[in-house]
């Protein structure tokens, strides 16, 4: 497979699982920062309610958005095997499709 082939604008398969890799070093840093910045708060159970949730959405956010770069690369790993193999580096149409769920998860998720 050719890692250095762009896959989309200024994007090669390389770049897009380093970004992955970056992404997920840099979440967990920052919900580490976060907890150690909310737990002075909590008091007692009534802050503890309140604050608890906002960690866990944040948590749930970042492991979509590392999922979905994770099948975009999965769905690029594919069509790139199966180019080297057949000569081309075609999509299905469901593959396609795939991708562009994936892609709009990600933009709805950076939204949040």
């Amino acid at each position: 497979m050719e890692e250095n082939k762009e896959i989309f604008s200024g994007k090669t398969f390389d770049s897009l699982l380093k970004d992955i890799y970056d992404n997920s070093k840099r979440k967990e840093t920052q919900i580490q920062i976060l907890i150690t910045e909310l737990k002075p708060m909590i008091k007692n159970i009534g802050d503890a309610v309140i604050i608890v949730p906002l960690i866990k959405d944040y948590m749930e956010i970042a492991v979509k958005n590392d999922e979905a770069l994770i099948k975009m690369a999965a769905i690029v790993q594919k069509a790139q095997g199966r180019g080297s193999d057949e000569g081309n580096l075609l999509l299905t149409e469901e593959e396609k499709k795939q991708l562009i769920e994936q892609v709009e998860k990600v933009g709805e998720i950076s939204n949040e």
